[in-house]
């Protein structure tokens, strides 16, 4: 009988090559971390930064429940977004809740296209009065988990205002104490690499100034040029975005109606779903794959108002549902009647997946036989999809653990590997039924 092989590469080699992808593991390491597991919102809303007040949210709340209950009642929307009698009437109950606790997940105070241009006098003021306001609202518990401001663009002509907005919008709230753990601030309108690494810059010397720890004032990126997508040289610029800053962007935004002007695309065909729209997304999904910067949807400008609200009902909420399937977990609502539509739409999908998802799960947790062989990496979906569900408030915390008998330690170390090997080994605990912290 032959003696078995014996390895031929030896200790030597093996460490030629350690060090030929020595570039390549820091570059993984450092600009592919993966997503962190925290909460995501599931929409952004916007309003003229001197409309928001402490009350903002929970009035919005009322808004929107008011709508629903003129138009036949939650279950009734249900009903009008397809959905069978039995899970319009469980997301009815959901979405009930969820409006009457927490009606707007992230909020955008804008200074930009929502405020316009009222003279320096003015938006100072207004941004001196937007941190107060947004100080208060943390520390009465009436702000959104996820808030803050957009300000006007780097390009020329508005450069020295929206960077005196963002330096005394900051300012403010540090002054005030510690900055909301939901702080986000969002760049419009970029149409190359340096006005990012502009960005980079002003928000390190604010930390400096603040003293507050490096990487601490993170920023989303609005996709809103075709410049952005494709460069003069042929590249994308987009695609150069989390390298050029790594860490600091947390989201890229699609501006749906700027993006698709500027590609001359009439007026009336404007959408979400036009498919210079769906191009410009994919390329930001690629451009993010695997560094842990979310993606949001843009938002429809067709509101829920007068004789419209259930025609714009059901456009909404098939356009919300056309986002989530394509990898899209959040979008922009813009009028608190759009709130209903967009939590029956989100709810819906992720009850309706949850049964098949979590049977799957659990025969992979278990290694038993099922109808299909699951690799890690779909694992991994499914557990990110059941975590999504539980963060959002579509899924209770009973459901998951009797359907997939993981506890939301195991759910998130199989839904982010890299951050469970991280941590503290896991233990499969109940989950909890409250929404997981806001995360800058």
């Amino acid at each position: 009988m032959p003696a078995s092989p014996k390895p031929s590469l030896s200790a030597a080699d093996t460490a030629h090559i350690d060090a030929q992808l020595a570039a390549t593991d820091r570059l993984l390491d450092r600009n592919y971390p993966g997503d962190d597991g925290s909460r995501q919102p599931v929409h952004t809303v916007y309003v003229p930064a001197d409309r928001f007040t402490p009350s903002f949210a929970a009035d919005w709340g009322s808004q929107a429940l008011a709508t629903a209950a003129a138009h036949g009642g939650l279950e009734r929307l249900g009903r009008l977004l397809g959905q069978d009698a039995e899970l319009a009437g469980t997301v009815a109950s959901r979405v009930q809740a969820k409006l009457e606790s927490e009606p707007v997940e992230d909020l955008r105070l804008d200074f930009e296209d929502g405020f316009g241009d009222r003279g320096d006098d003015a938006e100072d003021a207004a941004a001196v009065a937007a941190a107060a306001a947004v100080a208060t609202a943390v520390a009465a518990g009436s702000a959104p988990p996820f808030i803050g401001i957009r300000f006007k663009c780097f390009e020329a002509p508005t450069r020295a205002r929206g960077l005196r907005t963002l330096d005394l919008f900051v300012s403010g709230l540090a002054s005030s104490g510690e900055l909301p753990a939901g702080l986000i601030l969002t760049l419009p309108k970029v149409t190359t690499v340096a006005q990012v690494q502009a960005m980079d810059y002003a928000v390190s010397r604010l930390e400096e100034v603040h003293g507050l720890p490096a990487g601490r004032l993170r920023f989303e990126v609005q996709v809103e040029t075709p410049q952005l997508i494709l460069g003069p040289e042929g590249t994308s610029p987009v695609a150069q975005l989390p390298h050029a800053v790594p860490g600091r962007i947390s989201g890229l935004h699609y501006g749906t109606y700027d993006y698709s002007a500027s590609l001359q695309i009439p007026a009336e065909y404007q959408s979400m779903e036009h498919p210079v729209a769906d191009f410009a997304k994919e390329v930001m999904q690629l451009a993010v794959a695997g560094t842990g910067i979310r993606l949001s949807d843009g938002s429809t400008n067709i509101i829920p108002v007068g004789d419209n609200v259930e025609n714009a009902w059901q456009l909404h909420g098939r356009l919300v549902r056309r986002s989530l399937e394509r990898g899209y977990y959040q979008g922009w609502d813009l009028h608190p009647a759009q709130l209903p539509s967009r939590f029956a739409a989100t709810y819906a999908f992720y009850r309706q997946g949850l049964p098949a998802a979590a049977a799957r799960l659990h025969n992979y947790v278990e290694q038993t036989e099922g109808g299909v062989m699951d690799e890690p990496a779909t694992a991994r979906a499914l557990a990110a999809f059941v975590l999504r569900g539980v963060q959002c408030g579509a899924v209770g915390a009973d459901e998951v653990q009797a359907l997939a008998g993981v506890g939301l330690p195991r759910l998130t170390g199989l839904a982010h590997p890299r951050l469970a090997a991280k941590s503290a080994p896991l233990s499969s605990t109940s989950l909890s039924s409250t929404p997981q912290g806001a995360n800058s």
